[in-house]
């Protein structure tokens, strides 16, 4: 089953899940909270604001897949940050900006981390890893490929950048990522999941989006199968769609990984759905 015409279907179903849990029909089953569930506010980074001192020195941050949907989101707003002074983007192709604080670097992401590769692109200390890769079935054209970008080019990007000695990374997965799921799009993210939190990184944040909206075709992307009808779905459905399943904007999605990669944290944070909207 394509992945847009699964997600209708979750969308349906989540529908009619949540009708018959207003009327006490099915039992609310008992989850474990993730670790993001509010956006912070003013008051919440006023009290985790430094106290005077000292400037914060300079940070460089890592990112990959900044021509995508969210990748072109979170590299504006790299730019934009005054606390980097570089941001090193890594991949296929470079982006279309022109930035004194941009460098791109043309690499084969699923052995971006070995040793040669990393000292012939020579990019010094990276303090914040932030990872938007990510492909359909369908695109990839096999299995193989697909776990070849969503595996391979995430982890391996992964570990460059505690090579590099970044300590906080920033990556964006899927709803119903589970390395042991009978589903071979969700075990490969899940599987991706457990490899990214073996690698030592001091914080991690995960976006774990249900459907990303955006404009492909202003990024002279072809549209996903069956992309327009989930959307769809889901604006129609709204009210009775649980905040998890809901679509969430690409800029919402940048906000939330750029916020919480800098927030200070020393831990792993799970963003589902519901998170990622309130930003």
């Amino acid at each position: 089953m394509p992945v847009a015409d699964a997600v209708v279907t979750a969308v349906l179903v989540a529908g009619a899940r949540h009708l018959l849990l207003a009327r006490g029909t099915i039992a609310v089953p008992k989850l474990r909270k993730p670790l993001m569930d509010k956006a912070p506010n003013a008051t919440t980074l006023a009290a985790t604001a430094p106290a005077d001192g000292p400037p914060a020195a300079p940070r460089t941050a890592l990112l990959a897949g900044a021509t995508g949907l969210v990748g072109t989101q979170l590299l504006a707003l790299l730019l934009a940050d005054s606390r980097y002074e570089a941001v090193h983007c890594v991949g296929r192709r470079a982006p279309p900006v022109q930035h004194a604080k941009l460098h791109a670097h043309s690499v084969n992401l699923a052995a971006f981390d070995a040793p040669e590769q990393l000292d012939q692109l020579g990019l010094g200390r990276i303090d914040d890893v932030y990872i938007a890769l990510g492909t359909t079935i369908q695109a990839a054209g096999s299995h193989a490929a697909f776990r070849a970008v969503d595996f391979y080019a995430v982890t391996a990007t992964a570990r460059a950048g505690r090579a590099l000695n970044a300590i906080n990374l920033g990556v964006i997965s899927a709803m119903g990522a589970n390395a042991a799921s009978r589903i071979f799009y969700n075990r490969v993210k899940g599987e991706m999941e457990a490899e990214l939190l073996q690698l030592g990184y001091a914080h991690t944040v995960i976006a774990r989006p249900s459907f990303i909206a955006g404009d492909r075709a202003a990024l002279g992307q072809a549209g996903r199968s069956g992309e327009g009808l989930a959307l769809l779905a889901m604006r129609v459905l709204k009210p009775l769609i649980p905040a998890n399943y809901r679509s969430v904007a690409a800029a919402q999605v940048a906000r939330a990984l750029h916020a919480q990669v800098t927030n200070g944290n020393t831990d792993v944070q799970l963003m589902l759905s519901s998170a990622l909207q309130k930003y």
